[in-house]
């Protein structure tokens, strides 16, 4: 069995060379070739076709954020990101993730070697993580969000949809994902957009009835079936568009061996040239970014502290795009709190917030303790800390940060959030289980519904970048409705604005 093929990405010789030496003391990788810039790490993706790849956010000529772009538009391909704990490292780290990174690792500062080894066996768990989930079929390479910086830093390819642009129109398939019984090399998605699927309607039927729970000798969901917790009230998604089985065709190379990738990027040739082709025109910037790019996020606004219904989120890999695709659609008049958690390290949360609050008519903020929650906000628990729902005599509620340890494996923890809203029957309550790895809010969402939730949603296998929490939720019977990501918005509007 051949090894897995990883392209290190990175400006510094010392680190290519770290992260090189700790990659290849692993049997399972092969370190194929390394970059020192975002063109040549473009270039060698074209030319060496890896499985994954680690990639240096801050970068010469072009950078990290802007050859992820380009990667995820000709070859995509399982990206880590090696990211400085600065506020810009934290910044371009969310939008990253945003436009397609699998995950993320924290850079070392240099001053301490165990810093050093310590962040090497992270990398080796993530790149683990990510060739198991290929290889599973559990992962699927998702569309990346554009938004007004498309007309820096180089070819737009594709936006988040408005609800308008979606109206009468089904969701976009993502890429298809490898096969189970796959060989080791990770196979390439092609390089052409999936066709559209049959039309059907963008909003649920009026009515949405929920399916019985489940029996005690139910069997767990299978992969890719229709799970019977689906919505009644919602249409069967339609087929997913196949992809064909073979790599991508490289293109020819030139004389010096490598793919001429930088006349077809736009880039200037090795003498500096401009390039013979023309620069592909930018799509045009969502709404959001016009309006609210480069701003910081929004100080809390008045809101009704007498809601009836609570939303509570967990997610954890691929979440923050799935956050967006979430919030993003949700109105600015959407009568209810939301509490998140995703799983991500300290000073990560704040600037998912601030990036989320930018596309989103909600106001999004990282929690802060002791706040009073209101109608309106999402409140995104603070990386390293536990976060729940505290009911005070005056029936009004307000945010509760922890320092106990982790709780179903994680700190911050979907279960902790989901168990803090148990017995509280006087609201109306609203789980959602997104993409991520493990089982972390399964047991939280199964406690909620025996306990008289509205609503547990689980996402559908065929929009998750990885189909393990909501699979557990599905399989544990958790799950009132299953429901592809772009469902799950128009179901919570409808489902909680017209009630009220």
């Amino acid at each position: 069995m051949s090894n897995f093929r990883v392209l290190v990405v990175d400006d510094s010789p010392f680190m290519r060379k770290v992260f090189s030496d700790f990659i290849a003391a692993d049997p399972a990788f092969e370190v194929i070739g390394t970059a020192s810039d975002g063109v040549e790490a473009v270039e060698r993706t074209l030319q060496l076709e890896p499985d994954v790849i680690t990639m240096d956010l801050e970068m010469p000529h072009m950078n990290g954020l802007q050859a992820l772009r380009k990667i995820m538009a000709l070859r995509p391909t399982p990206v880590i990101m090696i990211s400085a704990v600065t506020d810009n490292g934290t910044r371009d780290t969310i939008k990253a993730l945003q436009y397609g990174a699998l995950d993320f690792i924290r850079k070392p500062d240099g001053a301490v070697k165990l810093d050093i080894r310590k962040v090497g066996e992270q990398l080796l768990e993530k790149l683990h993580i990510a060739v198991e989930m290929v290889k599973s079929g559990n992962f699927h390479l998702l569309y990346a969000i554009g938004d007004g910086e498309e007309e820096e830093r180089g070819p737009a390819f594709g936006r988040t949809p408005s609800p308008a642009d979606e109206a009468g129109k089904a969701p976009r398939a993502p890429a298809a994902s490898a096969s189970a019984s796959a060989p080791s090399r990770l196979p390439s998605p092609a390089p052409k957009p999936l066709q559209p699927e049959p039309q059907q309607p963008a909003a649920p039927s009026p009515e949405l009835t929920k399916p019985a729970p489940p029996s005690a000798d139910a069997q767990p969901a299978e992969a890719g079936a229709q799970a019977p917790a689906r919505s009644r009230g919602l249409p069967p998604p339609g087929p997913l568009a196949k992809l064909p089985p073979a790599r991508r065709a490289r293109p020819p190379a030139p004389a010096d061996g490598l793919p001429d990738a930088r006349g077809a990027l736009g880039l200037p040739d090795k003498d500096g040239a401009a390039p013979a082709t023309a620069k592909p025109a930018a799509a045009a910037k969502p709404q959001a970014a016009q309006e609210g790019a480069g701003r910081e996020a929004r100080p809390a606004r008045p809101g009704r502290t007498d809601f009836t219904d609570i939303v509570v989120i967990g997610t954890s890999t691929g979440g923050p795009r799935a956050l967006h695709e979430v919030l993003s659609a949700l109105p600015e008049s959407f009568p209810a709190p939301i509490l998140i958690v995703q799983h991500m390290p300290p000073k990560f949360t704040r600037s998912l917030a601030q990036r989320l609050d930018t596309y989103s008519a909600l106001s999004v903020r990282e929690a802060q303790d002791g706040e009073p929650v209101v109608a309106g906000t999402a409140y995104i628990a603070p990386g390293g800390r536990h976060m729940a729902l505290k009911r005070e005599s005056a029936g009004r509620y307000r945010i509760a940060l922890s320092d106990e340890p982790p709780y179903s494996g994680h700190k911050p923890s979907v279960d902790w959030l989901f168990e803090s809203v148990l017995g509280m029957k006087e609201l109306r309550r609203h789980a959602v289980l997104m993409t991520g790895m493990g089982s972390d809010g399964a047991k939280g969402m199964k406690a909620l519904r025996d306990d008289g939730a509205v609503m547990t949603i689980a996402e559908a296998e065929q929009t998750c970048v990885v189909y393990g929490m909501p699979r557990s939720a599905v399989e544990l019977g958790a799950a009132t409705h299953v429901l592809r990501l772009q469902q799950i918005a128009p179901v919570l509007v409808q489902e909680v604005r017209e009630r009220n």
